[in-house]
């Protein structure tokens, strides 16, 4: 009976350390390690990433608008499918969110990136991976691959590969409402 009792204690004892321990963690984003993916609810990682014009450009951190990362390669089949769709979505929402498209330079020729910029008429910024950190960063195996992520830097979405423009559409209008 005395040890049933010192057992009881005992657990009772783990079970308050580890509510004290996680007090509060509930409405924290959580910083995804270097072997995570950035998923919905991790804190996106920050970087700067040359544009076409070689101008630094930061990708996710706080903003004031929704962002939609756009990972991509123009040898990518899929991606094509995609970008007039992305180019159409950013001029749509483009009072409540920034589509940032990056290019996994480090995979591609960028030669054929900037062609594949022209092709599709792309106003958006196009930012430049060239030594493949971001898509290291990012933990991008697949191209495309897009993350929306909201105003505090938090990852919402990760969508790997192409969906149609009315998904998306529902996907950016959700966090758009959300984040008013």
């Amino acid at each position: 009976m005395k040890r049933t009792l010192v057992l009881l204690g005992v657990i009772l004892v783990l079970a308050l350390a580890a509510v004290y321990q996680n007090k509060g963690k509930s409405d924290e984003a959580i910083t995804a390690s270097t072997e995570m993916k950035p998923k919905p609810g991790f804190v996106a990682p920050t970087l700067n990433l040359p544009d076409l014009d070689d101008q630094k450009v930061p990708v996710a951190g706080k903003r004031d608008q929704l962002l939609l990362i756009n990972f991509w390669a123009s040898w990518c089949g899929p991606c094509e499918l995609e970008a007039p769709d992305l180019q159409e979505l950013s001029e749509e929402y483009k009072a409540d969110m920034v589509l940032l498209g990056i290019n996994a330079t480090s995979y591609d020729k960028e030669r054929q990136a900037r062609e594949f910029v022209e092709e599709y008429k792309f106003t958006f910024p196009i930012l430049m991976d060239r030594d493949g950190k971001a898509t290291d960063l990012y933990k991008i195996t697949t191209f495309p691959t897009s993350l929306l992520v909201d105003r505090d830097g938090i990852v919402r979405e990760r969508v790997v590969g192409v969906i149609s423009k009315k998904e998306w559409q529902s996907k950016i209008e959700k966090w758009i409402k959300v984040q008013k």
